[in-house]
């Protein structure tokens, strides 16, 4: 089939993984990041535009992975630019979102380095721990590249391969936050797995 799949957000997948940004919420997540890059173009902006009207409903954030327009059509709180974002990539979000938060995925302290110069608000760096998640990446970087991006002054999300038993480890070698992605969508408790991590977090 040509083009990317044409997902019902009505249908069984969509309302899905609604159901899931719900139970996520009602956990006590409050900064969502959409991703969803395999659908076509307008039911990817149906879903998130329900996904927006949830995270708001609980007074959170969401950030759109890779679609500064989309971010900024839908009145979402920020975008979240991929691997490899230019300079250009950047200064095309912040003029869509003057007020949003601008994100870069990073996958060595060199990338860091350069989104904190070009004006990123913050990054993700991965792959942390090993993860199924995020292949072809490289070796795990362990918490200790936590610490040493930190010191390029951007606040950095520990991301990848993250359990209740490694967000403590992350905190202490200076990650601003932790982003979870596989645990919580697979998992059979998303609010009670959510809780378990904010615990972890702040204890």
């Amino acid at each position: 089939m040509d083009g990317p799949p044409t997902r019902d957000p009505s249908g069984p997948s969509g309302l899905a993984l609604a159901a899931r940004v719900d139970a996520l919420l009602a956990g006590g997540a409050r900064w969502v990041w959409f991703r969803e890059r395999d659908l076509a173009p307008g039911p990817r902006e149906t879903l998130a535009r329900a996904v927006l009207a949830r995270v708001r409903a609980r007074g959170g954030v969401l950030s759109l992975g890779g679609d500064a327009a989309l971010a900024a059509a839908l009145g979402a709180d920020g975008v979240h630019l991929p691997g490899g974002a230019t300079p250009a990539d950047m200064t095309e979000a912040r003029r869509r979102l003057p007020a949003g938060l601008i994100g870069v995925s990073a996958h060595t302290i060199a990338d860091v380095e350069a989104a904190a110069r070009h004006g990123a608000d913050y990054a993700t760096l991965s792959p942390i721990f090993a993860t199924p998640s995020k292949p072809g990446y490289g070796p795990a970087l362990g918490p200790e590249a936590l610490r040493t991006a930190s010191r390029h002054g951007l606040p950095v999300i520990a991301l990848g391969g993250i359990t209740r038993q490694r967000v403590r480890p992350c905190r202490a070698a200076g990650a601003a936050g932790i982003a979870v992605m596989g645990g919580l969508m697979r998992g059979g408790d998303p609010a009670g797995d959510v809780r378990t991590l904010l615990d972890a977090w702040r204890t």
